[in-house]
């Protein structure tokens, strides 16, 4: 839906896109909180994938807008923050939903929702929530008087000459591949984590499986705060190097070691994860001397790394378990690793030598 949404943005603008994908949100989630049979799931997320997908596409440069380009940097920063915060919290959100729904929970929100939710899918409650939350947005965004966006000509996407030179284009596919394997490692991680820790180490998904998966986020959110330190310092191709090293070390970890070390190793990839996305877009946009726009069009459709390769482990977990399973994102987190050797980017991120000089550039 990247492309598409990026389409769309130019003949509708960015305020009936972000609405529309609000929307869909809204629509996603609560016909999925009113009925629950698997295959309204399946339609529900789908929906709702492709309002994310829509929003992500127009936040980007409604933001360099809204903001200022000179303050789009830090408030991009703000904006991943936010993204890790909420990460953070909705698994500690979920935790607390499912084990205080249709118990002696006297909290308003519990109280609200008790009759709208079945007794054994007490994980519904999460779908109301999430459809109440895009209906405020869809509100909230339609009294907001929005700035008007000029995209520069590189932001466009273009779907016809830009399209074609950069499919014919090596680099390309390489680095569509590393945004998929960087995806597919982080839901391949984060949607699996649970189910580890029940199988190998009986431990309850919806108290410490949660609670290990908010701690995933939350380290990747600290990690980012790292990363732009890193990158200020050290060559980018170096840092992506580093922390992938750091995210197999753990990874082998959490699989192999005891739950008292899962519990620590899980959350540690997310922490060394947390450059890699940013990373490789910088590395991919700065190898190509045109087409931006649509070449990040084409690279974030590599977001659906994050369906196939959590289905490939759910597929190898039914034939060889599900530890030997997870040793397929060592394939994935390989790759990335190996960007940090072949990258040859046309401009390199600047660095500085000391804390004055970097004092001295911010300012």
């Amino acid at each position: 839906m990247s492309i598409p949404a990026g389409l769309m943005v130019e003949k509708y603008r960015e305020k009936k896109v972000l609405l529309a994908a609000f929307m869909m949100a809204f629509i996603g989630a609560l016909i999925f909180a009113l009925y629950t049979g698997f295959a309204i799931a399946l339609l529900s997320l789908f929906i709702i994938g492709i309002g994310m997908a829509m929003l992500q596409v127009v936040i980007n440069p409604l933001l360099r807008t809204a903001g200022g380009e000179t303050h789009f940097a830090f408030n991009s920063v703000l904006g991943q923050l936010a993204f890790g915060a909420a990460s953070f919290l909705s698994p500690q959100l979920y935790s607390y939903l499912v084990t205080n729904i249709h118990k002696a929970e006297n909290s308003p929100l519990i109280i609200l929702l008790n009759p709208l939710v079945p007794d054994d899918m007490s994980w519904v409650s999460l779908y109301w929530v999430f459809a109440f939350i895009a209906l405020v947005m869809v509100i909230i965004l339609s009294l907001v008087k929005f700035p008007k966006v000029d995209l520069a000509e590189d932001e466009k996407i273009n779907i016809h000459g830009a399209f074609k030179e950069l499919i014919a284009n090596k680099t390309v596919h390489l680095y569509f591949l590393g945004i998929f394997c960087y995806v597919g490692t982080e839901q391949g991680i984060a949607n699996w984590i649970s189910k580890f820790l029940q199988t190998y180490h009986h431990l309850d998904p919806a108290v410490e499986g949660a609670r290990t998966i908010s701690y995933f986020w939350g380290l990747l959110t600290i990690g980012c705060l790292l990363g732009l330190i890193l990158l200020k310092v050290m060559d980018s191709k170096k840092v992506l190097w580093l922390f992938t090293s750091g995210a197999i070390i753990s990874l082998l970890l959490a699989l192999f070691g005891p739950a008292e070390v899962a519990l620590i190793a899980f959350p540690l990839t997310g922490f060394f994860a947390s450059v890699m996305w940013s990373v490789i877009v910088s590395l991919a946009l700065n190898s190509v001397p045109r087409h931006h726009g649509t070449f990040s069009g084409l690279l974030c459709t590599g977001i659906v790394g994050g369906a196939v390769v959590p289905l490939i482990i759910g597929g190898l977990a039914e034939l060889i378990g599900l530890r030997l399973a997870m040793l397929f994102l060592l394939v994935t987190l390989g790759y990335v690793l190996s960007i940090g050797i072949w990258a040859k980017p046309l401009v390199k991120n600047a660095t500085v030598t000391s804390l004055k000089d970097l004092f001295y550039r911010q300012n």
